[in-house]
């Protein structure tokens, strides 16, 4: 899959494809739908499959500082789909720069410049759902009407039910937020995941007993919070059961959300490594403790709590 970042770095190779467009935060159930879709219709036409995205999500651009957490960044977008199967990775993900130009282009203006004129797209494949266009006034049928008259099929693809809701990024956000872990995997197909750099941090669980890999978040806000039980992936070390903390750890009086994960077995460094961490369960909400002393003490019945649970799934 190769990674294009921004519609000045379009070439002719990257016309006459089969397109689908959205913010695809998650890339849940109802995504790999439609991206499923997309490779068929890819090779139906024997042309390639594109993903065209925005950076930053629109709803951020709009929202500013108060937008909802995202489920993912970019990076973990990019390395998601990289390891997708075949059979629904794109074979170009598109990035577009969501700035005041596209924010304020009309529907019309942004099919005939953006999708016909510079991409030249044999196929769109939308969620039923996608709206697009300055105030939103792009839809399917304004698609399906372009597409009669310029050679362009529109394929609209329904929404993907699990237990009988719609598949939604709103959706598993919210379940994130009110620890509905098992609800969020389903919709997502996996476990909720999130990647990073280990990078050197304060240190200071060294100093009680619980060395942690310190992992800089890239995001003002996160739909989780509080202490869990994780799975960490390290490409050179594989699985690795441990406990995480994501939070402002007010016991030190942080101001800035951080993942922090204490790993069950393990004295190898990974420092500057990239990993990812699937969480589990949640073992309780982050908490202020009066001295290092309790919060060590705590710290040994929340790993204790992490081990049972990694167990019990793994029996």
């Amino acid at each position: 899959m190769q990674v294009i970042r921004g519609l000045h770095n379009c070439r002719p190779e990257h016309q006459n494809g089969v397109l689908t467009i959205g913010n695809f935060d998650g890339l849940h159930l109802g995504h790999q739908k439609i991206l499923q879709q997309l490779r068929s219709e890819a090779e139906r036409l024997n042309t390639h499959g594109c993903l065209m995205t925005f950076e930053p999500l629109p709803r951020e651009y709009f929202a500013k500082n108060s937008a909802t957490p995202r489920l993912m960044n970019r990076s973990e977008k990019i390395r998601i789909l990289k390891n997708f199967d075949p059979a629904i990775r794109p074979d170009y993900l598109l990035f577009l720069n969501f700035n005041e130009a596209l924010a304020s282009m009309r529907a019309t203006e942004f099919i005939e410049k953006i999708l016909i004129d510079k991409l030249q797209v044999k196929a769109v494949i939308v969620g039923d759902d996608f709206r697009f266009g300055c105030d939103r006034q792009g839809d399917f049928a304004m698609l399906q009407s372009y597409g009669k008259s310029h050679g362009l099929s529109v394929i609209s693809i329904e929404s993907h039910l699990v237990e009988q809701q719609r598949v939604s990024s709103t959706l598993i956000r919210q379940a994130l937020i009110d620890d509905q872990l098992a609800s969020a995997d389903k919709m997502l197909g996996r476990p909720y995941t999130i990647c990073g750099h280990v990078s050197h941090g304060e240190k200071r669980g060294r100093t009680i007993g619980f060395p942690t890999a310190n992992i800089h978040l890239h995001r003002s806000e996160t739909p989780l919070r509080g202490v869990y039980s994780v799975t960490m992936h390290s490409p050179k070390h594989g699985d690795i059961a441990g406990i995480a903390n994501i939070g402002f750890r007010p016991t030190v009086d942080g101001k800035h959300v951080q993942l922090e994960v204490h790993l069950f077995d393990f004295n190898e460094s990974i420092y500057g490594e990239a990993i990812c961490v699937s969480f589990q369960h949640k073992i309780r909400d982050e908490k202020k403790f009066d001295s290092f002393e309790e919060l060590k003490k705590q710290i040994q019945i929340d790993c204790d709590q992490a081990r049972k649970r990694l167990e019990m799934k793994n029996e």
